[in-house]
Formats: C-alpha cells, sequence, structure tokens
C-alpha cells in the first residue's frame, strides 16, 4: 500500500521515509538507539562478534570490522533485542539500510531481471 504524502497530517509522530514506508516516531528510535548502545557491551553481543561470521553474506571478519544490524531496523519500529540484532560487515550493513531482509532479497532478484 502507497501512502499519499498530502494527508501527512493523518500521521502525526511519524515521518516519511523514501516515499514507502512510515517512520517510526523520534522518540521510539532514540529509546532504541540507546538500548543498542547497552547492548554492544553485554556478554551475550561480545559472544556474537566473537564468531566473526556476517548474518548477510556468511563471510569471516574481525569482530572489529563487524556493526550490529537490526533486522527490522529501528527507523521501522524494531527493537534493540537479541533476536532482532545480528553481527554483519559493514558493507552489507551499508547496502541493506533501513529494509527488511525480505526486501533486499526482492530488490536483489528485481536487479536481475530483464525488465
Amino acid at each position: 500500500m502507497f501512502l499519499d504524502q498530502s494527508r501527512a497530517s493523518e500521521y502525526a509522530g511519524f515521518s516519511f521515509m523514501e516515499d514507502w514506508y512510515i517512520a517510526a516516531p523520534p522518540e521510539h528510535q532514540k529509546r532504541e538507539k540507546e538500548a543498542a548502545r547497552l547492548l554492544r557491551k553485554s556478554a551475550w553481543w561480545k559472544s556474537q562478534l566473537g564468531k566473526g561470521l556476517c548474518a548477510h553474506c556468511g563471510k569471516r571478519f574481525s569482530p572489529a570490522e563487524l556493526t550490529m544490524d537490526h533486522l527490522l531496523p529501528i527507523a521501522r519500529g524494531g527493537k534493540s533485542t537479541k533476536k532482532n540484532c545480528v553481527p554483519s560487515c559493514k558493507t552489507c550493513n551499508t547496502e541493506k539500510g533501513s529494509k527488511t531482509r525480505a526486501e533486499l532479497a526482492l530488490a536483489k532478484l528485481g536487479a536481475g531481471s530483464d525488465e
């Protein structure tokens, strides 16, 4: 479903991103970014980095080369939880951006089409 930006006042507290979804409220994003900072300090996250694997491409990296990726991005309403956060190489995390894994897969499929 595409949202009509002329009706933006109906979506108070939300902002439009990429013309196809409504970003989570700024309060949610601020709260979850703080939760992510705390999660990065946890033993669980350090053990995830210690494995050295990017959750997207499966390649090995040093812990310093891995970033935290939210499978459902914070900007889309995702939370900073163990179930939603995975280690990702910087290349994969940048490519994914604010997309879900499904949207990224669909974009890759579309890039290979002859249309």
